[in-house]
């Protein structure tokens, strides 16, 4: 057991290099979604984009992908109108600088449709270091969307059906699907049925005109001898309007809405991403062969001050141990609108943020296993959805014998997080996490562990999500993952440092997967956070 703890040190202060990878890939993956959605389903103006689709012609779009000025990153959009459909190919690719290292990550994103701008089919492939994966989509009618993900390492092709009620947009139909209609006006607001691939829900989000500006946009390049370097040519003057959604008022897309400038054609002049990526147009070259010889010069590493775990890691004043009952905090630097930090366990009255360890009172459930919470309204809690795979025959088996005759949710939550702490190797890997795989490799991080948890808690009939922010250890903050079960309440739990309940030490942000973590990333440099008291 000691032997374990230890490993569970080494874990903790590497606990964002993970975290960020499979963060940043996911925020890939939902940047690559949002790319192909400059063409769903927008019943409103069916019969407009309709026309409007008559009207696409070929061509190709070219971005630098910007993370605090500095170009990591080439995008390109490239629209083709050949046999008598439409197939937009979305591509992008960036070096993400994290734990010391600069990892290659890309998303490519390839959309049929037909000539009035409907969906047919999608295919979506995302990499990074060694770890593909590969997803299709089809839309079925304007109520279902088959999506099929695969190609992660030992793991059977996992198939959702997702329901779709009604007609829906992905992210990035925004620039289209306003610019299209009526002439933009500043102070004006829509209300699109959006459909966010981070929860995989339909929701509906209000996107404002917030301004309108002219860009000057260079429609060429020509290659500077002196320098080595391609510059721009040719400049032309566009009129521009700025979007966002009232979800994003921090000026970023939270992956449900869109925050950017757009031109009069839907073309994105300017946008920012998750990631803290920025998108900006400019010609082929100084996008991507600018971008490509300056990548070659730096190499596979990176200095401390890029590397996005040290930079994030946010140092603190004072060294507290484990198992803490309270930890009181000063958040200040970054807007927390958007972010889950208010809850049960954590107060927020102005800057100041109060967490407080669940007492054994509140460990007591409203139901019983193994159907009793199937009847309340968080039996959403206890479903299947991508790479978190509750149905699978091998997560039923496992999770029915760690549940045995026991009847009352607290003590098989409380086994479950006992089997995960003592059964798999505390390891750092690079991927997206997927339940079944971390069972069958019986290894992974925080990620595998609150994925399989959360996997076998609902099979068992416990009602469980995952929660995500920092953990304060030894001084510092790490970016971390730990799920949480509902009981009569929502409970902190950990397997990866084996504590049930999880103590004060989690700083929870947000509540979902992987796409949801993505979000943590807007922390980045920004967030100051002072340790005020704990014990």
């Amino acid at each position: 057991m000691r032997g374990r703890r230890r490993g569970g040190d080494r874990l903790s202060r590497q606990l964002g290099k993970r975290t960020l990878l499979a963060a940043g890939v996911l925020a890939l993956w939902l940047v690559g979604l949002g790319l192909l959605t400059q063409r769903e389903l927008f019943r409103p103006h069916t019969e407009q984009l309709a026309e409007a689709g008559l009207r696409v012609t070929p061509g190709a779009t070219y971005f630098a992908v910007l993370q605090r000025g500095e170009q990591i990153g080439f995008a390109s959009t490239t629209v083709d109108t050949a046999q008598g459909g439409i197939t937009v190919l979305d591509y992008l690719v960036a070096d993400l600088p994290i734990a010391g290292k600069l990892h290659r990550a890309s998303a490519r994103t390839t959309v049929r449709l037909t000539r009035a701008l409907r969906v047919a089919s999608f295919t979506l492939d995302i990499d990074a270091d060694i770890t593909p994966i590969k997803a299709t989509g089809k839309v079925i009618g304007d109520t279902l969307l088959l999506l099929t993900v695969r190609g992660i390492a030992g793991q059977a092709t996992d198939t959702q059906r997702v329901k779709l009620n009604g007609p829906i947009l992905l992210p990035t139909l925004v620039p289209l699907a306003i610019a299209l209609g009526e002439r933009p006006k500043v102070g004006k607001t829509y209300t699109l049925p959006m459909f966010d691939p981070a929860s995989m829900t339909p929701k509906d989000v209000r996107i404002a005109v917030r301004a309108e500006s002219v860009f000057v946009l260079n429609d060429s390049s020509v290659f500077d001898p002196g320098t080595s370097r391609w510059v721009g040519a040719l400049p032309d003057t566009i009129r521009a309007w700025k979007l966002a959604s009232d979800s994003g008022s921090n000026g970023t897309t939270t992956g449900s809405g869109f925050a950017g400038w757009v031109d009069e054609q839907g073309r994105v002049v300017l946008a920012h991403q998750l990631l803290g990526l920025t998108l900006e147009r400019r010609p082929y070259e100084v996008a991507f062969e600018n971008w490509k010889a300056d990548a070659g010069k730096r190499g596979n590493s990176v200095t401390a001050d890029r590397d996005i775990y040290e930079t994030t890691a946010i140092s603190a004043n004072k060294k507290v141990g484990e198992n803490l009952s309270e930890l009181k905090l000063r958040l200040t630097g970054v807007d927390l609108e958007g972010f889950d930090v208010k809850g049960y366990r954590q107060k927020l009255r102005g800057d100041t943020l109060t967490i407080t360890r669940e007492a054994p009172a509140a460990l007591k459930a409203t139901y019983a296993l193994p159907n009793g919470a199937k009847a309340t309204v968080m039996s959403v809690f206890l479903d299947a959805e991508p790479l978190l795979e509750v149905e699978s025959p091998e997560i039923v088996a496992l999770a029915t014998r760690l549940r045995g005759t026991d009847k009352d949710p607290r003590v098989v939550a409380e086994r479950i997080n006992k089997w995960l702490y003592d059964s798999l190797e505390k390891k750092i890997t690079v991927g997206v996490p997927s339940a079944l795989v971390a069972l069958r490799k019986r290894s992974g991080d925080c990620n595998e562990h609150a994925q399989l948890f959360v996997a076998l808690a609902r099979a068992a009939g416990i009602p469980a999500r995952i929660a995500a922010g920092l953990a304060f250890l030894d001084g510092k903050f790490y970016y971390h993952a730990w799920p949480e079960i509902w009981l009569e309440r929502w409970v902190a739990v950990d397997p990866t440092f084996g504590q049930f309940p999880a103590d004060a030490s989690h700083l929870r942000f947000t509540i979902g997967g992987l796409g949801k973590q993505a979000e943590l990333l807007r922390l980045m440099g920004a967030l100051k956070i002072d340790v005020l008291a704990s014990r």
